[in-house]
């Protein structure tokens, strides 16, 4: 069973809700759970908050987090995955936020630098990842298999 059905699968036995707020995957990540038959019983919302003014404006991520820390921060990762679970009332939550390039990196944030947040009731864990500059699509779906596996382990 691939990752994506065995989410869907998990989350329908333990009876839990999920909600995505995406950035450098610009909706990898929900349209790979949406696209398992029966998601429709779980999933809830996935909202793409790719511009420093969505996360702002949708996600309520303080404009200070983002001007002291930067939109690719354990920070803004955490403010993300919070605040989803606030606006979507799921029980599980995933934020991820990084750099997908191919250019946009730097020494203190590379192309590659990706945080994802999960939620699961009052649980929250931030992931740092440094994926291989492998292109975009690379990054995009290494951080969407590494988002479903983490889930897989926070919520069995």
């Amino acid at each position: 069973m691939n990752l994506n059905k065995k989410i869907v699968s998990l989350l329908k036995s333990k009876k839990l809700k999920i909600s995505t707020a995406e950035s450098c995957t610009g909706g990898m990540l929900s349209s790979s759970i949406t696209s398992v038959n029966g998601s429709s019983k779980v999933f809830i919302m996935g909202l793409v908050t790719y511009s420093n003014k969505a996360k702002i404006n949708i996600l309520n991520v303080p404009k200070k987090i983002i001007k002291n820390y930067g939109a690719v921060s354990v920070q803004c990762c955490m403010s993300m995955v919070n605040n989803l679970s606030k606006i979507s009332k799921s029980k599980v939550c995933i934020s991820i936020t990084g750099i997908a390039g191919p250019k946009g990196g730097s020494k203190q944030k590379p192309v590659g630098l990706v945080y994802i947040g999960i939620k699961v009731g009052k649980k929250v864990v931030i992931n740092k990842c440094n994926f291989r500059n492998n292109g975009r699509t690379f990054i995009q779906k290494e951080t969407v298999k590494k988002s479903l596996n983490l889930l897989i382990k926070l919520i069995k």
